[in-house]
């Protein structure tokens, strides 16, 4: 069977660095740093003082204030990001096979806050009067629920809970489901929403979070003095169709989606392996899966989490996939202005990789300052480029073991 080609064309996002994709990638292309100090609750005796925090949100421009009463923070940005992208995409539903559409969400938590709230309500007045929408509020498919029912699809509808490798799962599977035949559009993305106490506090106790209260060296990727990652919330959505389909409704076509790989180092729960071959196989098999080789690859949109075993075993990775061609890369990670945004990091950073091939710009690593000799990549430091590139890899590692890998391709028309 010949396999069908697959491109995105609607995007839409709600991060740190803006509440629409113009404004996000904008923010990116100017080296913009989405950290601060955390205003969500009060961190008055935290150790970790910062965070990426979706600002300025006003959901109810797309979502009826009652409905959004019954929703968890991460779904609210699901939703208004799906908006974007639905819109974007100019999908007119009344046209389609709702059958032959589906939805596929990531998220690593769900909802957080909902948990936290009422449990704190059950404590106080009993558990048997905590909200009846507490669980559809705090499940983690629910943001994969509640855009298929804003817009009508009806086809397969999934949340793969991988960590943070959730993300790309989310696009590699929707990618491979209208590939395979079993669908002519895919809405997929990830949402996550976990600036919370227990959120911040968990992350904090397994010494994952920087401690640093400066922004300017806290999320600092392959720099040797990084120390842990930055929370970062938000949602990423984009739309993939099958590409005679797209292009018999006039659609505009961002990229292609040429590749996925997705593999478990089965080492242990939340450190990678050591020698990066679980993340080495994952780039591996989205290189075989669209037809690539080493070569054909410009850029990597690394996972690149400012922690200490991260950065160096990704590097490692890198090293072990491509070898020669590893020193020929731009290797750079977006973490360092958004924060890491978990379950919705491989989606938000999908579309800035579509956009980035798109554009022919390479965003950077900023606030980079110390080189770490266990990071000897070209990794984009502080400055993008403006260089036209033809495919590139966007990576993203879980705990877990779970590793995901896609491979876009720039649409030439």
């Amino acid at each position: 069977m010949d396999r069908r080609r697959v491109v995105i064309t609607g995007m839409g996002a709600v991060t740190p660095l803006g509440n629409d994709v113009p404004t996000f990638w904008a923010g990116i292309r100017a080296g913009r740093c989405g950290v601060g100090p955390i205003t969500r609750f009060d961190v008055s005796g935290y150790k970790a003082s910062l965070a990426a925090e979706v600002r300025d949100f006003h959901p109810e421009a797309v979502v009826e204030k009652k409905e959004l009463r019954h929703m968890d923070l991460f779904t609210q940005y699901a939703l208004v990001a799906a908006h974007e992208a639905m819109a974007d995409a100019g999908l007119d539903m009344r046209r389609e096979d709702a059958g032959r559409c589906g939805t596929i969400v990531s998220s690593g938590i769900g909802g957080m806050a909902t948990t936290e709230a009422e449990h704190s309500k059950g404590l106080e007045k009993g558990f048997d009067r905590i909200s009846p929408f507490y669980i559809p509020m705090a499940i983690a498919n629910m943001a994969a629920g509640q855009i298929a029912i804003a817009f009508g699809l009806k086809g397969m509808c999934g949340c793969p809970v991988a960590a943070c490798a959730g993300g790309v799962n989310a696009v590699g599977d929707a990618f491979h489901y209208i590939r395979d035949g079993y669908a002519e559009v895919m809405v997929c993305g990830g949402a996550e929403a976990a600036v919370t106490p227990m959120g911040v506090g968990g992350f904090t106790s397994m010494r994952a979070l920087c401690l640093s209260d400066d922004p300017a060296r806290a999320s600092i990727p392959f720099d040797k003095e990084r120390s842990g990652f930055v929370m970062g919330e938000g949602a990423g959505v984009l739309v993939l169709e099958e590409l005679n389909h797209a292009q018999a409704r006039g659609a505009k076509i961002y990229g292609e989606v040429v590749g996925y790989g997705a593999t478990c180092d089965a080492y242990h729960i939340t450190a990678p392996a050591p020698d990066g071959e679980g993340g080495a196989a994952a780039m591996a098999a989205a290189m075989a899966d669209g037809g690539l080789t080493p070569e054909d690859v410009d850029y990597i949109n690394a996972h690149g989490t400012s922690t200490p075993l991260n950065d160096a075993i990704e590097t490692a990775a890198i090293h072990k996939t491509f070898g020669g061609h590893a020193g020929r890369l731009m290797v750079s990670s977006t973490k360092s202005m958004t924060g890491h945004l978990l379950g919705a990091a491989g989606a938000v950073e999908a579309i800035l990789t579509a956009l980035a091939l798109k554009e022919g710009f390479v965003p950077a690593t900023i606030h980079y300052q110390v080189p770490d000799e266990a990071c000897d990549l070209d990794i984009v430091p502080n400055q993008g480029r403006e260089v036209p590139i033809r495919c590139a890899l966007s990576n993203s590692l879980g705990f877990g073991g779970h590793n995901a890998t896609i491979a876009l391709r720039r649409w030439e028309g």
